[in-house]
């Protein structure tokens, strides 16, 4: 067995925690398996996996070269798919990344819809609101909303989301609209507090970026909960413009401040260079660029 195969078997024991169903799904023998794993051991000079009758762990050497394993099998598919050019079909793992909620409302869907159209992928959507490592945690594509740092990710923009300030009708009709930063003492607002900006809010003021604080009566965990709490009438919140399109266009909510609105945030699709040559890269930054294009111009 030469070294390629024995990757591929010890990373499927390491994916299955288990000689017996790594076979199955290597469709080989229980005793093919062992021997391979016995080999690599022997030649590395390290214990790579602790078994006994019921169970079966990696030691921390089989957990390094497990992770190194999956890297370098998913670099040898990605350089035969680029070898084979544009004849290539998309097939394999594709991992994406992006925020939460963004995620939910934009990307999900260019995921599905991507399934549907290549059969031979499989997607793992890893929809986080931090920063994810693409090198460091296995992510092919990722949508990021901000400025990007420099890195060696080529991005791909495909436009960009306002900070708005919105209210119920209702609201406003009871307690006035504010027609300056500064009035929004004089009302009840909601802020997510896990939000970067904390408990200040930004505007920009005779062409300048300013925070303004606020002091929020109602606080909560999430973006999605402060946008219910202002439908249903608790005050101004600021938020992202695609966090609340729908409702804006259901008349649920209504936009103020709109001529203090600091800069628009930037929207990329990230990839590392090299993995353009991937069928699966190359034809999924393609399409979730142009859905999202769309999304955001709607």
């Amino acid at each position: 067995m030469d070294r390629i195969q024995e990757m591929t078997v010890f990373a499927t024991v390491a994916e299955q925690r288990s000689f017996a169903a790594a076979a199955r799904a290597l469709t080989v023998s229980a005793a093919t398996v062992t021997r391979a794993v016995a080999e690599l051991e022997r030649r590395l000079g390290s214990l790579l996996v602790v078994r006994n009758t019921r169970q079966l762990r990696l030691t921390a050497a089989g957990e390094r070269f497990a992770s190194d394993a999956r890297r370098l099998l998913q670099a040898l598919q990605e350089a035969e798919e680029s070898a084979a050019g544009i004849h290539a079909s998309p097939r394999g793992l594709l991992v994406v990344t992006a925020p939460q909620m963004f995620g939910d409302l934009h990307v999900l869907p260019a995921l599905t819809d991507y399934l549907e159209a290549n059969p031979e992928v499989e997607i793992q959507a890893l929809l986080v609101d931090r920063v994810v490592s693409l090198l460091e945690e296995g992510v092919d594509v990722a949508v990021r909303i901000g400025p990007l740092p420099d890195s060696s990710l080529t991005a791909v923009p495909v436009g960009s989301v306002r900070r708005v300030v919105c209210a119920s009708a209702a609201y406003l009709d009871a307690h006035g609209v504010p027609a300056h930063p500064d009035q929004l003492a004089g009302h009840a607002t909601v802020s997510a507090y896990g939000a970067s900006q904390g408990g200040t809010w930004r505007f920009r003021i005779g062409g300048e970026a300013r925070a303004f604080p606020v002091h929020s009566r109602l606080s909560v965990t999430s973006f999605r909960a402060a946008i219910h709490a202002a439908t249903a009438g608790a005050g101004l919140t600021q938020v992202a413009s695609y966090q609340v399109a729908t409702p804006i266009a259901r008349g649920e909510l209504q936009l103020v401040l709109e001529d203090f609105e600091v800069e628009p945030l930037p929207v990329h699709v990230l990839y590392a260079e090299g993995r353009h040559g991937s069928a699966k890269v190359r034809s999924f930054v393609d399409f979730c660029a142009a859905r999202l294009r769309a999304a955001l111009r709607a």
